[in-house]
């Protein structure tokens, strides 16, 4: 195939990619937004291991169809991911509840520098200035969105850290082991999820009840919202996989920088759905600054020297396996 019929092809896979993470994860924080608001379910780290448990049901699905081939994870390897994957999400519910919503934001916000410092550290990638200045515009575009009230103490800068490096090495770790491993995001789903399932679904009762000071077992189920949970859980599906896909053939700061349009999408959804009562000049004009950063940074990151690994990752001795498997990554300019 030529060069240029290759790179056709690529960035198609990369767009159509980029738009299931979109519209997965937009769609998820509407239908939860509706279950939590309408019917009462304020359980989100128990939704959350509903979200893994079905998605373990799907990739098992997979498996026995033959679609997914086996795979070998290191049992070390899968508890970090684990332990980051899980603090992640208790730490964000928790950061949500301690911090104000314009410090959780902020804290939010600082993911991308965190993940940068990952990268800088332990990929030795080296960004140019307009890369850099990209990713500060956009920055600052969220930030005029959805900044607000700041407010700070001590308990919720705790659980902000722990949330914000938490979660920027889950993502880290995404795009490292299925390097390293030469895994699928199919195969790596297979191995963290029923993981990750099994743990929330065990400690989600509890830390649901801390926050919300209600208990799941006492919820009173109707029909609609019964729906509205199968519908979260099937959406969970997409959601987790296009994370993976997408981490797996960008990076986690591309992912970060380019997940900020979901952000965009939600508040322009929730206009729409939800009432107009915060569409207002500062908002509209932070969509812009960001929109106009992500153009920036897409175009400054792809060029020659706009983003580049300076050495190569050791990859294990197993052979990529066929099936639902995508491009992996390659030293040099990502």
């Amino acid at each position: 195939m030529a060069p240029a019929s290759k790179a056709d092809k690529k960035a198609a896979l990369d767009a159509a990619a980029w738009m299931f993470n979109v519209v997965t994860s937009v769609g998820i924080i509407l239908v939860n937004k509706a279950l939590m608001a309408t019917y009462g379910f304020s359980f989100a780290t128990t939704l959350t291991g509903l979200h893994f448990a079905t998605t373990t049901l799907m990739t098992a699905i997979l498996r026995w169809l033959g679609y997914i081939q086996p795979s070998h994870l290191p049992l070390p390897e899968l508890l970090k991911f684990v332990l980051f994957a899980n603090f992640s999400i208790v730490g964000m519910n928790v950061s949500l509840m301690w911090n104000s919503v314009g410090f959780y934001q902020i804290a939010k916000l600082s993911m991308i520098p965190v993940s940068c410092l990952l990268e800088v550290v332990l990929d030795k990638i080296r960004y140019s200035r307009d890369t850099k200045l990209s990713i500060s515009v956009v920055l600052l575009g969220v930030a005029v969105c959805t900044v607000t009230d700041v407010s700070v103490n001590a308990r919720g800068f705790i659980a902000a850290f722990i949330a914000v490096w938490s979660t920027a090495l889950q993502q880290y770790y995404v795009h490292f082991l299925q390097r390293k491993y030469s895994l699928s995001s199919f195969n790596l789903l297979g191995h963290t999820a029923p993981a990750q399932a099994g743990s929330l679904l065990l400690l989600g009762p509890f830390l649901d009840y801390w926050l919300t000071n209600k208990r799941v077992d006492m919820y009173q189920f109707s029909t609609a919202s019964l729906i509205f949970i199968i519908l979260s859980c099937t959406i969970a599906v997409g959601t987790n996989l296009s994370q993976f896909i997408c981490i797996g053939r960008f990076t986690a700061v591309s992912f970060q920088v380019l997940g900020h349009m979901k952000t965009i999408l939600v508040l322009i959804m929730g206009f729409f759905f939800f009432g107009k009562e915060g569409l207002n000049l500062q908002v509209v004009l932070g969509m812009i600054i960001a929109v106009v950063g992500m153009m920036w940074y897409g175009n400054a990151s792809s060029k020659p020297g706009g983003k580049e690994r300076f050495h190569s990752l050791p990859t294990s001795k197993q052979q990529k396996h066929g099936g639902l498997s995508e491009s992996s990554e390659h030293d040099g300019k990502i």
